[in-house]
């Protein structure tokens, strides 16, 4: 089988990984990659919101799966392009990843289908938001309507700094914005994948979006995530599965628009049970990385019969024992403007025998041939160990091997999880659950 990824980040870097691991696949390419994917992959230079560009692409590599990594190319309409041109793709088609491309539109689908989630209010003027903050009260939480690369949401007690993002949000073209009531608890992400018919769950993660220690700061893509979650009850995916992904699914094909790929259920474990914090119709990033290296069973088979409605057919997942966490190098001055074009110095000192593997987000070759930074969010460390401590301390260890002028990370990543500060209320243990 020949697979080709469509992406250039550390989730695309582990997408091109995991199938490569695949015995049925032959050969991985990436497009348009990055400089670490090089060592399992073939790179082509086309524009991945490019339908045509990507269908192309695809008939001449004689593709048998394609696996779009981001949300740009879903929304853009590759998958349907693909579609149109008879090549198995794992990804929606762009009716269907509205389900990420409007808040306002995916909460339209939860009430539909009787998923819980917070309450809200869709607002197009300053005026309703004002309404709305008082009404919703304080955390306030907003979140703008479109695609932000995960950096459109603000959760805040400052009436003032949430008034001053709903304000940003409605400069857009058509700028919309979705207001929410604050959910407490500890919060999951729970990856479905799904032909439009059968649901699959995969190992659930928990991400870290603030950029600072402690959860501080702004948010960002994501800083680091780690997996399994030992804290979360045990059949939280199967009643995820039954109470939200698959009526979400059921409705989507309702609708005439049915939903296949992957469905990520962003959950937050509330005092009054499970809620549903997001949709977004793709792998996310980083869980992605700590997730399929936790994966036994052969990924490309698996997306490829996600992508061919066989789902139903194929094998229970078999999953790695022992804990992975990933953590975020990010470029100088991230999440606001990126410092880029340093040197990235070291990565070759980190070896099987550290335990530990780096995948490649915001890099590039520079004039001279060295690697360079080019984005924010530049690396994704993977530590892997018997337990969270362990693999904490391997991701680490090889984050010390690495030289980036300027570069940041969390020193807190899954900390609270390995200390066993993160438990469930008894609140929660009599909710939904």
């Amino acid at each position: 089988m020949k697979v080709l990824v469509i992406g250039s980040g550390a989730r695309e870097h582990a997408l091109a990984v995991g199938v490569s691991y695949d015995p049925s696949v032959d050969e991985v390419h990436v497009a348009p990659g990055n400089p670490g994917m090089e060592a399992v992959a073939t790179r082509h230079d086309v524009k991945a919101e490019d339908p045509a560009s990507v269908v192309d692409l695809a008939r001449s590599l004689g593709a048998d799966l394609v696996i779009v990594g981001p949300e740009a190319p879903l929304v853009a309409g590759v998958a349907d392009a693909l579609g149109e041109a008879g090549i198995a793709c794992f990804g929606p088609s762009a009716a269907a990843a509205k389900l990420e491309a409007s808040k306002a539109f995916a909460k339209d689908v939860m009430h539909s289908a009787s998923v819980p989630t917070a309450r809200s209010v869709v607002c197009t003027d300053l005026d309703t938001v004002a309404v709305a903050l008082d009404e919703l009260g304080s955390p306030y939480v907003v979140k703008y309507d479109g695609l932000a690369a995960g950096k459109g949401v603000v959760v805040t007690e400052d009436r003032d700094e949430a008034l001053a993002h709903a304000a940003d949000c409605l400069d857009k073209p058509d700028g919309r914005v979705v207001l929410e009531e604050y959910l407490d608890g500890p919060e999951v992400s729970l990856f479905c994948v799904t032909d439009g018919k059968t649901v699959v769950p995969l190992q659930a993660a928990q991400d870290f979006k603030r950029v600072g220690e402690g959860d501080s700061g702004p948010n960002t893509g994501g800083m680091g995530a780690y997996t399994p979650l030992d804290w979360a009850p045990t059949d939280l995916s199967q009643w995820v599965v039954d109470n939200v992904a698959g009526p979400t699914v059921d409705e989507m094909a309702r609708r005439g628009t049915p939903f296949a790929g992957l469905l990520y259920v962003g959950l937050a474990l509330t005092s009054k049970g499970v809620k549903v914090v997001e949709f977004n119709a793709r792998f996310g990033d980083p869980e992605t990385q700590v997730v399929l290296a936790a994966l036994k069973t052969p990924l490309g088979q698996l997306l490829k019969a996600a992508a061919t409605g066989t789902l139903a057919d194929f094998e229970a997942l078999d999953w790695y024992e022992g804990s992975l966490v990933t953590v975020v190098v990010a470029s100088e001055n991230y999440p606001a403007t990126p410092v880029t074009g340093d040197e990235i110095v070291g990565l070759d000192t980190i070896t099987a025998e550290d335990n530990a593997h780096v995948l490649h987000a915001g890099t590039a070759t520079g004039p001279d041939g060295k690697l360079v930074s080019s984005g924010g969010r530049v690396l994704s460390v993977i530590g892997w160990g018997d337990d969270l401590a362990e693999a904490r301390d391997r991701a680490y260890k090889a984050i010390d091997k690495i030289n980036l002028r300027g570069s940041h990370f969390r020193t807190d990543i899954a900390l609270k999880a390995e200390q066993g500060q993160l438990e469930l209320s008894d609140a929660y243990n009599n909710g939904t659950v």
